[in-house]
């Protein structure tokens, strides 16, 4: 009998067989190697984790959040890296990514991994419970466990061979999914804001984004498709569906344009591009604001409260993460272990609760896994 089967070689999977005594643990992994997604997230050089981590950084239940983050922080990600000869490069702040390559952190998992069995190329499709142990069962095999892991992530990356088999597992032991969707990605548009993908491949360096009574700041990208960049992925993992609100001129103040007899293309901080197409859109005529009418003056400051409600998103092939999953309150925070099942975890993004762009996700994967690994007999 194994003592553990991991369900999954990804961050959580991974980070989790590391931690473990040798030759306790096997990983079965429907990919050809492990840590596939690490290879691909944050431009392929993997955003590890953040300077800044709260419970506020995720969607979920905020107590379960912050005893896991108690438990495993950003530092002690850190301290991790760093123990592994892994100097992780700070930008933006405070998002700390692999130095030249994703791939150094995935190779030091794969080296890591290397005292316990690795099953790769076979897909896992259901598990069962007999007595004190588990079965097992892939699309080539069937294995006995006394402990089960359900790290296989969510629905994103269906192009990796992302799956809802943690899902199924949780569901066909007792456990609620919260509903599930894509999130950190684009938005589609409705037909009022087609004129957005006229800009496509332009974007604005900083705007507030008022969804779900959160404010998400940073940069927007206008896409073929509809909206994306950080500050809309951000906004997507907040929005179910209704309006959202952009304030397009966050740093901006109405006095500027009040006091100045230039034009409005010359005074607003955008690119000419998207102002003209904003202009043309609300039908304003580009000259100094004190010649608008009250009308237009009014038309022109939707600028920094705009309105609208997304068609929908990209979907789960462009999404980064997906966020739903197996209900925390059925989990033991202290041990990510269920509460219906005695030996059996869930950890990562299985689960429901789903951080903000940069770094988070990768952080609660390891944050999780860390827990487990304390608690696992």
């Amino acid at each position: 009998m194994i003592p553990v089967i991991i369900i999954g070689g990804g961050a959580s999977g991974l980070m989790l067989s590391s931690l473990l005594p040798s030759k306790t643990a096997t990983i079965i992994e429907h990919n050809a190697k492990l840590g596939a997604k690490i290879l691909i997230s944050g431009g392929g050089r993997c955003n590890v984790t953040n300077a800044n981590v709260s419970s506020e950084n995720y969607l979920g239940d905020q107590k379960f959040v912050s005893t896991i983050l108690k438990k495993f922080n950003q530092h002690d990600m850190l301290a991790w890296c760093n123990r592994k000869n892994l100097n992780l490069v700070i930008q933006k702040n405070n998002q700390y990514f692999c130095p030249s390559s994703a791939k150094e952190l995935q190779e030091i998992f794969a080296k890591d991994s290397q005292k316990q069995s690795v099953i790769l190329n076979q897909s896992v499709i259901g598990v069962s419970k007999i007595d004190d142990y588990f079965i097992v069962k892939t699309n080539r095999d069937s294995f006995k466990a006394k402990n089960v892991v359900v790290a296989s992530g969510g629905l994103s990356y269906t192009t990796i061979g992302a799956s809802g088999i943690g899902y199924e597992i949780a569901t066909l032991f007792g456990h609620s999914i919260k509903k599930t969707a894509p999130a950190l990605v684009g938005f589609t548009l409705q037909k009022e804001q087609f004129f957005m993908k006229e800009l496509s491949g332009t974007a604005i360096e900083n705007v507030n984004i008022l969804v779900g009574g959160k404010v998400c700041s940073g940069a927007l990208l206008f896409a073929h498709k509809g909206v994306s960049g950080p500050c809309i992925l951000d906004a997507s993992l907040y929005w179910e569906k209704g309006t959202i609100e952009i304030d397009f001129l966050p740093d901006f103040d109405w006095h500027t344009a009040k006091q100045s007899k230039k034009n409005i293309s010359t005074i607003l901080p955008l690119a000419k591009r998207v102002l003209k197409a904003i202009l043309d859109e609300f039908s304003l005529p580009d000259k100094p604001y004190s010649q608008l009418s009250k009308d237009e003056q009014s038309k022109l400051h939707t600028l920094k409260s705009y309105k609208f409600a997304p068609a929908g998103t990209f979907g789960y092939n462009k999404a980064e993460v997906t966020k739903g999953g197996v209900d925390t309150s059925e989990i033991d925070e202290l041990t990510m272990m269920s509460q219906k099942v005695e030996n059996l975890y869930f950890i990562g993004e299985v689960l429901d609760v789903t951080g903000e762009l940069g770094g988070y996700n990768f952080q609660w994967a390891f944050s999780t896994a860390t827990v487990c690994a304390k608690s696992i007999r």
